[in-house]
């Protein structure tokens, strides 16, 4: 007697993912599934290394599907879209900075350093993921007056806490929180642009959803607290506060290198 299903088709292609899975079988070898279930996480951790090794352009579902060794429409049962999931990679590595040691969650040793460790934190983000970071640009953050590359309500609410804790007043901290963004997300994007980042044009993105009250209430309290102040639009006072300082570094510059062609003074 055959040892096949009786309905089974000999007429027709034999898929090479089955013949595999049958040979893994006889080995005595668990199957693809039962190695490594399909989930969430694998699939936006699979995408992020595919970004890496490939670019933006060329991710799709069905090639994502491939990497994984499954058809693309097994990923819709985790992800809805390419869209989710994109909003998804851009939010898996900003919180990769949740498992860096020398990232704090408070100022201990003074507010300067609490924002030197948060900068370079984001920096080496960018740095090891270049070719995704661009999302951290244009995917849309949790609040529509959030501002990337800290496009979390987490990882807001842990600036302005910080901040606050060191003794800054709510419009001295939303205004460091502009700046701070402002200075990360141009430099970053221009860095990883040297590294092969594809930077044009960025994904069109929709309009963030406003968080609700309730869901700012719950562990957000400096958010929810600064919502107002954080939603002001103040771009070109930052344009031209922040050409300012250029000017003065510039200046400042020019003034050392006078002084270094002076060279010593006489005795």
């Amino acid at each position: 007697m055959s040892g096949r299903p009786p309905d089974a088709d000999s007429s027709g292609p034999v898929d090479p993912t089955d013949v595999d899975a049958d040979q893994a079988l006889v080995r005595g070898e668990d199957p693809p599934s039962r190695r490594e279930p399909l989930s969430r996480e694998r699939i936006v951790d699979s995408a992020v290394d595919y970004i890496d090794a490939h670019g933006l352009p060329s991710l799709t579902m069905r090639r994502l599907g491939q990497e994984l060794g499954v058809e693309a429409m097994a990923l819709y049962r985790y992800v809805p879209g390419r869209e989710d999931l994109l909003d998804a990679v851009a939010g898996s590595v900003i919180n990769e900075m949740e498992h860096d040691d020398e990232v704090v969650d408070q100022p201990h040793d003074g507010w300067q350093d609490f924002l030197q460790r948060l900068a370079h934190g984001v920096r080496r983000v960018a740095l090891r993921h270049p070719k995704v970071f661009p999302l951290v640009a244009s995917r849309p953050p949790e609040a529509p007056w959030l501002r990337p590359p800290l496009r979390s309500l987490d990882w807001v609410e842990t600036f302005l806490a910080g901040l606050h804790a060191a003794g800054f007043s709510d419009r001295a901290a939303v205004s460091a929180y502009r700046s701070f963004t402002g200075f990360l997300l141009g430099h970053l994007l221009l860095e990883v642009a040297n590294l092969g980042a594809d930077l044009g044009p960025l994904d069109v993105i929709e309009d963030a959803e406003e968080p609700s009250p309730r869901e700012l209430s719950a562990g957000y309290t400096h958010v929810a607290r600064l919502r107002g102040m954080l939603s002001e639009d103040h771009a070109a006072e930052e344009f031209e506060e922040a050409l300012e300082e250029l000017l003065d570094r510039i200046a400042l510059m020019l003034q050392l290198d006078a002084r270094a062609d002076e060279g010593p003074a006489s005795p």
